[in-house]
């Protein structure tokens, strides 16, 4: 017998890259992402299914998910937010683009609790009408953000109190981070409830929201801590609940 649709795990959708990839016997343009990313969301009692970056992400495509995470991944591009690009922003990839863009406005249209992850975080502020740092480095003085390629920095950040991250992690957390851009300008709507020693944005909240948190850092890094995904299945559960 079937179980009850209450009962079943919340599914919650984690956005990919489209990358050129090697894999077995294959060299070809795949949708990848990191497995910790997978690995953080079932073990905080999800159901991770991978949403690549093409596709018909609206609302009425998109309402049979409970939760959505939008993981990091590469720059976007700069007239998304009205300047020029800089030296060091990556090439544009305008699918990827479109494809987040869309789900954000869906998330939000639908209600569905959201954890947006360094990119993430930045595609949620730059759709709310904010704006972006396109290299945190010359702001600040330092590479700590993104110490060497494919190396994750540490970074102490301060959690503002009464916020549901301070909720989740506690006023005081060290966190993985890689990344050379970071919020500018806040999106309609968010306030900032972490930063890192530098002044450095590292956690906003949307205000009124049920559970919309962007995060600079990339907490599927420690897989032995798993709080804010549990957060997230949380809010997911609790919505499919009422549905």
């Amino acid at each position: 017998m079937a179980s009850n649709a209450s009962e079943r795990p919340p599914v919650i959708g984690i956005t990919t890259y489209l990358e050129h990839s090697a894999f077995g016997i294959w060299e070809a343009e795949a949708a990848v992402l990191h497995r910790a990313y997978v690995e953080s969301v079932c073990a905080a009692g999800g159901n991770a299914v991978l949403l690549p970056p093409i596709g018909d992400w609206r609302a009425e495509t998109v309402d049979w998910l409970d939760g959505l995470v939008l993981s990091g991944g590469a720059d976007i591009d700069p007239a998304r937010y009205g300047q020029a690009p800089h030296p060091t922003t990556g090439t544009p990839q305008p699918a990827r683009d479109t494809a987040e863009f869309a789900l954000v406005e869906a998330a939000l249209t639908l209600g569905l609790p959201l954890l947006a992850v360094c990119r993430g975080m930045q595609v949620l502020n730059v759709a709310l009408g904010g704006t972006l740092h396109q290299h945190t480095p010359e702001l600040v003085g330092t590479t700590d953000h993104q110490p060497e390629v494919a190396m994750f920095g540490k970074t102490e950040l301060t959690v503002h109190a009464g916020s549901r991250l301070a909720d989740v992690l506690g006023r005081s957390v060290h966190a993985h981070c890689h990344h050379h851009q970071s919020l500018d300008r806040l999106g309609a709507g968010l306030d900032v409830v972490a930063t890192a020693q530098d002044g450095t944005v590292e956690a906003v909240e949307l205000r009124g929201a049920v559970f919309v948190l962007g995060v600079q850092s990339h907490p599927e890094q420690n897989v032995d801590d798993v709080r804010l995904f549990a957060a997230l299945v949380r809010a997911a559960q609790q919505r499919k609940g009422a549905r």
